[in-house]
């Protein structure tokens, strides 16, 4: 019995150098982006001096508050007209409030003469006077310019001498000002007639009385204006700010340094690294993770250390199944039982079933019984849009099996690379045929070992090309079907385990009443059943619980708030009485079971039936009263309401498909006979023949026809 080899201390140690690799390239973009992401963006620096010069003026257009020390905005620039802009500080607290409420105000023009004039004539009241001067150095001379000063040119040094700071000083103003209607009565009442536009003040006044914010624009005499402010009431504050740039107050973070060389050395270095691990990873393609990897097979390796956990005792109703597969493992765990006689491990078992029978649960149990590797891959996973790589996958696949021999190989969904070659639509040197080629090669080929079982499912094996179903590539084909009663008993009883159920609760009841039901149906009506327990606010699964789940997985949730009208109502009742009293009297079809008026999924109603035996075989007395039980509901609407509705349309299409199978595919008729006049099946992209027709004449057809309305 051959043990799993680990894996090679090679291979570990390309990982970890990956891992290392990567876990370095991270944390230094981190560095990068956290230490230097400023110096990126496209934010002006301003200095603190600039930022209030530009808050003072009105010129600051939006702003905002990032975390304590950092304020971003856009600003409008004499040359540059807008722009984005931020500042630091070390901590806002205490200066955001007055640094909104600057932002906030919005200045009115006026003169000296006009805010006299209102402030003389009672208009204004001033309260807070505000004298803001910015100063603005000339750059030092440099160059030529500082040679001329040293060698003592007089001339030339006395005309590049260094010039004295521009200034630039503003003067802004609050006041209490009375409203335009009240300056509207007073000259009505002085002047004897309606206010006209040439009689309007020369200084602003508000809608309605309040504080005005004021520009005194060009004043005559700074000094005189401030007086006139100050006399009045106002409280006077002068402000001097030096706007010079790079000269104001700035903060800066104390990891400057280590940022800039971050900045500088930090991209240089990342390129370098990259650089050498592509190089190191391009010499080395066929190893774990190179860059060519692509090509390399992505089954998932299963060993004793890290099986499924799903055992054969997990999987229900599928006994024949399960049996053929213990032989495999029996196989694996002991070959020297069979091959003393002579005998031969298969090489390819072929599960098909419908959809949630099971065939990828047997695949999990096989996992979890087998003591040999188990490598798991979808179908899916062999295509790529490169031509080649599914090929090289399939031989990568095999070559990894053949270095754990013996082990077994489970493809998911083969039928995604194991469409029949040479018919249908598309070419015949595709990406999906030249991986078919690599399986079948590497199946029974002329390198083939006898130490590797594959092991595939699918849904459609009709779709498969003849030579991957012949025997020596898949010996065996596995038919795992719907489960019978007893089957579907175990299923339930099998994730009861998981639950807890209630006394009382008959699972044979709830069997009998999900035929055509698979495993993945009734594990999901035991889960929605457990969480109808707990909404319920119950600590246990009731047989409600399970009935409710039952219906709810086949036809859908109940629409209790669907209101519907008594007519409506009415209707439904008389179609779902119909189709209970044909159950009811027609020996040959089941009893009904639960009938219910109330709306679910699409359906406004529903009548199920039980039934009593499970039944393989459809007679004909049996088909004609599923025919009478479809009908059913439709004449009594007819009998009872005087009308039809489009209620019974889905009970004729599957009254008209079942007269059809009966006349075409299941000799149930004595004018057309036992003679199977079925359409093609299938897709002409699945592999059927392009040009294969009706085998059929008009006038059969008519027959066909004629047979399907006596039915």
């Amino acid at each position: 019995m051959a043990e799993t080899p680990n894996t090679s201390p090679e291979k570990g140690r390309k990982n970890r150098s990956l891992g290392a690799f990567l876990l370095f390239l991270t944390v230094l973009v981190a560095i990068l982006i956290a230490v230097g992401g400023d110096r990126f963006d496209r934010h002006k620096e301003l200095t603190q001096e600039q930022y209030q010069w530009y808050l003072y003026q009105g010129r600051i257009d939006s702003q905002t508050m990032r975390g304590r020390n950092l304020i971003e905005g856009m600003f409008t620039t004499p040359v540059d007209g807008r722009d984005h802009f931020k500042v630091q500080f070390a901590s806002l607290e205490g200066e955001a409030a007055s640094f909104r409420e600057l932002k906030d105000r919005h200045y009115r023009p006026i003169t000296q003469e006009s805010l006299e004039a209102a402030i003389n004539g009672g208009w204004y009241q001033p309260i807070e006077v505000r004298s803001v001067k910015g100063s603005k150095s000339a750059p030092a001379p440099t160059g030529r310019q500082a040679e001329s000063e040293e060698d003592g040119d007089e001339d030339t040094a006395e005309g590049l001498a260094p010039q004295p700071p521009k200034v630039t000083e503003f003067l802004f103003a609050r006041v209490i000002a009375s409203s335009q209607a009240e300056w509207d009565r007073s000259f009505e009442a002085r002047e004897g007639r309606s206010i006209g536009a040439s009689d309007r003040p020369s200084f602003p006044l508000p809608t309605t009385s309040g504080t005005l914010d004021l520009q005194i624009e060009k004043p005559t005499s700074m000094g005189a204006a401030i007086a006139l402010l100050r006399d009045n009431g106002a409280e006077y504050e002068a402000v001097a700010l030096d706007i010079t740039d790079g000269k104001g107050t700035t903060w800066r973070d104390p990891g400057t340094l280590l940022s800039t060389m971050l900045l500088v050395w930090g991209p240089w270095i990342l390129i370098f690294v990259v650089f050498l691990f592509l190089m190191r990873q391009m010499r080395n393609q066929g190893g774990a993770g190179g860059v060519m990897s692509f090509g390399r097979s992505r089954a998932q390796l299963y060993s004793k250390d890290n099986n499924t956990g799903t055992t054969f005792e997990d999987v229900a109703g599928a006994v024949e199944a399960k049996d053929e597969l213990r032989e495999i493992v029996e196989f694996l765990k002991n070959p020297t039982r069979f091959t003393r006689i002579g005998g031969r491990i298969p090489r390819g078992v072929l599960l098909v079933g419908a959809p949630g029978c099971g065939k990828t649960l047997l695949a999990k149990a096989i996992a979890g019984e087998a003591e040999v590797p188990f490598f798991s891959i979808s179908g899916s996973d062999f295509v790529e849009m490169f031509v080649g790589v599914g090929a090289s996958r399939v031989r990568d696949l095999f070559k990894q099996a053949r270095e754990n021999s013996p082990c077994i190989i489970f493809l998911d969904e083969i039928d995604a690379v194991g469409r029949r070659r040479g018919s249908g639509m598309g070419g015949g040197h595709d990406e999906r045929e030249q991986t078919l080629n690599a399986i079948l090669v590497e199946m029974d080929g002329f390198g083939t070992d006898e130490g590797i079982i594959l092991i595939a499912a699918t849904n459609r094996p009709d779709v498969l090309d003849p030579a991957l179903l012949r025997p020596g590539r898949f010996d065996r084909e596995v038919a795992i079907d719907l489960p019978d009663v007893e089957g579907r008993k175990a299923i339930l009883e099998v994730h009861m385990k998981k639950v807890k159920i209630a006394e009382g609760v008959d699972t044979m009841v709830l069997a009998r009443s999900t035929p055509g039901y698979s495993g993945a149906d009734l594990a999901a009506i035991i889960n929605e059943a457990a969480i109808r327990a707990v909404l319920n606010r119950r600590e246990e699964v009731l047989m409600e619980d399970l009935e409710e789940s039952r219906d709810k997985v086949r036809y859908g949730r109940q629409k209790v708030s669907r209101k519907l009208e008594a007519a409506d109502r009415a209707i439904t009742a008389y179609h779902e009485a119909g189709h209970a009293v044909v159950a009811h009297k027609i020996e040959e079809v089941d009893s009904p079971h639960k009938v219910t008026i109330i709306p679910r999924g699409r359906a406004l109603g529903a009548t199920m039936v039980l039934p009593e035996r499970e039944s393989y075989h459809m007679q004909k007395k049996r088909m004609l009263g599923q025919l009478a039980l479809l009908f059913g509901g439709r004449v009594a609407e007819q009998e009872f309401c005087g009308d039809i509705s489009a209620g019974a349309s889905d009970d004729i299409k599957r009254a008209t498909e079942l007269a059809r199978a009966m006349v075409t595919e299941l000799g149930m008729s004595e004018l057309v006979g036992p003679i199977n006049y079925a359409d093609r099946q299938g897709s002409d992209f699945l592999g059927t023949e392009l040009m294969r027709g009706k085998s059929h004449s008009e006038a059969t057809a008519e027959q066909i026809d004629d047979e399907v309305r006596v039915l």
